[in-house]
Parts: C-alpha cells; structure tokens; sequence
C-alpha cells in the first residue's frame, strides 16, 4: 500500500522548469530531474532530490496488453499511482505500453526556505544548458508520485510529435 496521498501530490505537483526536448518515438529519453520538495514535520526544511528518469523504446514485442506500464527502480507503492493516474483522467496517455526506470536518488536537505531553492535550483537549470533537465516543486511524502507526474506531462506533450512520426513511417 502507498503510504503517500496520491491526489493531493498530484494536485500539488509543478514543474517549474520544463525540459525543452521532449520523449523520442523510436529510442530512450532520460530526463534529470531535480525535485523540491518541504517535508510536513520540519520547518525551514527543504529537500532536493536529483537522479533520472528514463523513458525506453519498445525492446521487444511482448504477449501483455498494449496499456501496461512497467516500471523500474520505483518503490513498489509507485503501481498505485500509475493505477490512480489511469482512473483520474490520464487514461489516454495508457494507449501504448510504456517502460519507466529512475535511477538511485541523491537527496540533499538543505535548511532554508523552499521558493529560495527551487529558484536557486530553476537558475541553475537553466545555467546548465542541458536539454533534458527538468526541475518539479512536489510533495514530500508522495515524492514518486509527483516525480510520475511530470512523466505523464511529458507523454501528454510528446504525443503529437511521436504520432507524427508514426504516420511518416508508416505504421498507424
């Protein structure tokens, strides 16, 4: 069971720095990501929590159902969310299967205000001049839920151009 409150860290989730590329039809896409987060029971606590998360290209065909999201590296709570997510209006980004993996988490506490880091956090985002970095203010508690869903965000966003490239090849 996930012990994070799912709706209210969906609710609660903002990407305040979006990634200028978006998720490859045809190969793998890792995002870095860098996630704000004020834990409920510390005052003038902040986390940052940094690793990646990554999108794979389809590996092989499989006999599972084409909606199924595979997921690696995720707490075991995190197929609940992908569930809640489904059920709560994200059911067309579940139209092909997806492979999720993030890799281990570095988490740094740092004490001062939250909005201070995460614009700390955003500049240097941007300084970094990396196309695939994202920076998402989410909640503590359910930090996966909210690191899934900047990930349905950038299906969402990546549709269009990934149906395109689809139709130029042929194969819808």
């Amino acid at each position: 069971m996930y012990t994070g409150n799912i709706p209210y860290a969906i609710a609660n989730t903002e990407v305040l720095y979006v990634p200028d590329r978006r998720i490859d039809t045809f190969g793998e896409t890792r995002f870095n990501y860098r996630l704000v987060t004020e834990p409920m029971d510390e005052v003038g606590v902040t986390r940052v929590r940094s690793g990646w998360v990554e999108s794979h290209r389809p590996r092989i065909v499989r006999p599972v159902p084409m909606d199924a999201v595979e997921m690696e590296g995720f707490s075991p709570g995190a197929a609940e969310v992908v569930e809640w997510l489904r059920a709560h209006g994200g059911s067309a980004v579940f139209k092909y299967g997806f492979c999720f993996s993030r890799s281990e988490v570095l988490v740094e506490t740092v004490h001062d205000d939250s909005r201070e880091v995460a614009d700390r956090v955003v500049k240097e985002a941007l300084a970094s001049g990396d196309s695939y970095r994202a920076v998402i203010r989410g909640v503590d508690d359910a930090w996966e839920a909210s690191l899934l869903r900047f990930m349905m965000e950038m299906i969402q966003q990546s549709h269009e151009i990934n149906a395109f490239d689809f139709r130029r090849r042929g194969l819808i």
